[in-house]
């Protein structure tokens, strides 16, 4: 497999790194595996000769973008930024142009496409990702649906494979994501590279994802989650929620699908995991207090949602 690695000026260094070890070591590994695995080539596709990422690593670029179609595959890590606004910037950047163009250019029958985190973005910029299941940045997932609604965005899940195009979450989901590369040259490769590193399965961002920090702008939606926040021990009915914030239930439910990709009580069950498991682990309440903290009459059906939380993530 030859992969090629996309860098410009200020990508998240880790990110880099983190890619580039674990393929090296995939294939180095590879023949105390099996010694019919192909040799694994990675090289650095640029738009300028030498990039500097965001930990000041120099790189060198081995081939322009205009190559990118010769590799089976084409990773686009994160751009380096942090908020909304700071990836707009990135994405208007002439190097940034340069990248989606090449993108856009690729045959999808002969390259596969992968990206996480910011990097998704970019893939979403070529129009490639319409109508497909995707995953990027937790705390960026309102601005990236604004931006691309006709993504089905899924950040509940590190890794999402839709046909030839790959996606990843937040940054060090890099990680997951060589991984899951390396996986699909040999599940038993990707095993022993996880095991060499010590490499823990992550294949969920919901353990990570604190919802109060997601950036949206509906106000209907900031006062939704204030109003629901404040009475999580109660009953919850979307109709009278909706009534008391003067709106009606089908502009509720929409606004909320829009700005958190989930149903109004989706994100309820989800607020009130969140304080369960706060709870749990800063109180000694019994589990029958917290499931009744948080809204749940029966401790069993808490144990239950947490127990199906356990098994997403």
């Amino acid at each position: 497999m030859r992969i090629g690695l996309i860098a410009i000026d200020g990508c998240f260094g880790s990110a880099i790194a983190s890619i580039i070890d674990i393929v090296r070591v995939a294939d180095g590994a590879r023949g105390d595996v099996d010694p019919r695995i192909d040799p694994i080539e990675l090289a650095i596709l640029g738009p300028k000769r030498r990039v500097t990422t965001t930990a000041s690593m120099t790189l060198s670029v081995d081939h322009p973008l205009s190559e990118s179609g010769e590799f089976d595959v084409v990773v686009v890590p994160a751009l380096g930024t942090l908020t909304a606004a700071a990836t707009n910037d990135v994405l208007q950047s002439r190097d940034a142009r340069s990248v989606i163009a090449s993108l856009g250019r690729l045959d999808e029958a002969t390259t596969r496409i992968a990206a996480a985190c910011t990097g998704v973005f970019a893939v979403a910029e070529t129009g490639r990702m319409h109508h497909r299941r995707a995953t990027t940045s937790w705390f960026l997932g309102p601005e990236f649906l604004k931006r691309y609604p006709t993504v089905a965005l899924d950040l509940d899940t590190m890794v999402v494979v839709d046909g030839n195009l790959v996606t990843a979450g937040a940054a060090f989901a890099h990680i997951d994501l060589a991984l899951s590369l390396v996986r699909s040259i040999s599940p038993d490769l990707a095993q022993h590279v996880a095991k060499l590193l010590i490499i823990d399965e992550r294949p969920s961002q919901a353990a990570f994802v604190a919802y109060e920090h997601l950036r949206h702008e509906d106000p209907i939606v900031v006062e939704f989650e204030r109003f629901v926040r404040a009475r999580l021990d109660e009953p919850f009915n979307v109709a009278f929620v909706a009534q008391s914030l003067g709106t009606s239930r089908r502009t509720l439910e929409r606004r909320v699908r829009a700005a958190l990709n989930l149903t109004p009580l989706g994100f309820v069950q989800r607020l009130r995991i969140e304080r369960a498991r706060h709870l749990s682990a800063t109180t000694d309440f019994t589990s029958a207090e917290i499931a009744l903290r948080v809204g749940y009459a029966n401790a069993e059906t808490l144990r239950s949602l947490l127990r199906r939380e356990r098994r997403r993530s």
